[in-house]
């Protein structure tokens, strides 16, 4: 404005008409949005094309126990097969140690990428949090589940000469008895102890521990007569018990196992709503993305559906069980509960 309250328009420089400088300038708008939109729209296709590559590469599925166990073997059947899938390697890295707390601590600081998984089993996951007096991760808030593999059956076996054919019997042989009656498991803290002492608290029976160093030390004295009874998995225990060098007891699966249908569970003997499984499934690092997840437990089903992958898992003593995230996790909570309980009350602390 002029001091006479006239306005002052300023031309442009050499001449050029204002009108043409505005449209010039609009379409130097447009040309250079369309630019960004096309900009964009390639870096959303890009990450699109990106997420549905997953996976792009080898993952990595971490065994937190040494070769040749029962978490090894399940693990390296499903990597075979979820290769064959998935279309990229997945290879096992064994991490043993610390009663598998070393390798699942490795896989909760990995990226939550889908590329490093874990073979997660129950002694691990649920047992060891109440017996150790520091683990390494939080079983619930550091891990992401993805599906259960299957439920390896506990079994209650004895020498032959044992006079004790039943539950029943091995109870009230153990009252009768002011010493007790000795069983042995593959150690301290394992599945199998805490579901003998379950046992003992459940039914007053004077079962009296003795831990081995891995169930197959265990076996080979109950099979030499050094020690009346093994708790252990049907895994091992199953070929003695059909060659008649071990007698079944009973077995601690909710219903009667394929690998041995003829023995009874210990619910049925009396025991009501006793059930002790020893189970594996996968797991990733928590914050994994839920598509992957959703992607890995369906073809972790589709593979656990293959007649020839049941067949081999029984073989292990281990029965398929298919399902959701969300079951395997809500088992995992439940057994959490269950066993902090148990593992409270025989005050059982890792060696």
């Amino acid at each position: 404005m002029t001091t006479d309250n006239t306005m002052r328009v300023d031309l442009p420089a050499r001449g050029r008409h204002p009108r043409r400088r505005l449209l010039g300038a609009a379409a130097g708008l447009a040309v250079n949005g369309a630019a960004a939109a096309a900009a964009g729209a390639i870096a959303w296709s890009g990450a699109a094309r990106a997420q549905e590559a997953w996976p792009s590469r080898t993952i990595r599925l971490v065994v937190p126990f040494a070769a040749g166990g029962v978490t090894d073997t399940s693990g390296r059947l499903v990597a075979e097969h979820l290769s064959k899938r998935l279309g990229q390697s997945v290879v096992v890295d064994n991490r043993p140690g610390a009663s598998g707390n070393i390798g699942s601590a490795l896989v909760v600081n990995a990226a939550p990428d889908g590329y490093t998984l874990v073979t997660g089993f129950d002694g691990t996951l649920v047992i060891n949090p109440h017996v150790f007096a520091k683990v390494p991760f939080d079983t619930v808030k550091d891990f992401a589940p993805i599906g259960k593999i299957g439920d390896a059956a506990l079994i209650i076996v004895a020498h032959p000469d044992v006079k004790a054919n039943t539950l029943a019997d091995v109870i009230a042989l153990s009252k009768r008895d002011p010493n007790g009656l000795s069983y042995g498991t593959s150690g301290t803290g394992g599945t199998p102890h805490v579901a003998g002492e379950q046992l003992r608290q459940l039914t007053g029976a004077n079962l009296q521990h003795v831990p081995y160093k891995g169930g197959g030390q265990a076996l080979a004295d109950v099979l030499g007569g050094n020690i009346p009874l093994v708790f252990t998995a049907i895994a091992g225990a199953g070929g003695y018990v059909r060659s008649g060098k071990l007698k079944a007891i009973a077995v601690g699966s909710a219903q009667r196992t394929q690998a041995l249908p003829e023995v009874p569970t210990i619910a049925e003997s009396g025991v009501k709503d006793f059930v002790a499984n020893s189970w594996v499934g996968l797991l990733a690092p928590a914050k994994t993305p839920k598509a992957v997840i959703d992607k890995l437990n369906a073809e972790l089903n589709a593979v656990l559906a293959d007649a020839e992958v049941k067949a081999k898992l029984l073989q292990m003593g281990i029965e398929a069980t298919p399902g959701t995230p969300q079951q395997f996790g809500d088992e995992i909570r439940a057994d959490l509960e269950r066993y902090a309980k148990v593992v409270k009350a025989a005050g059982i602390k890792a060696e």
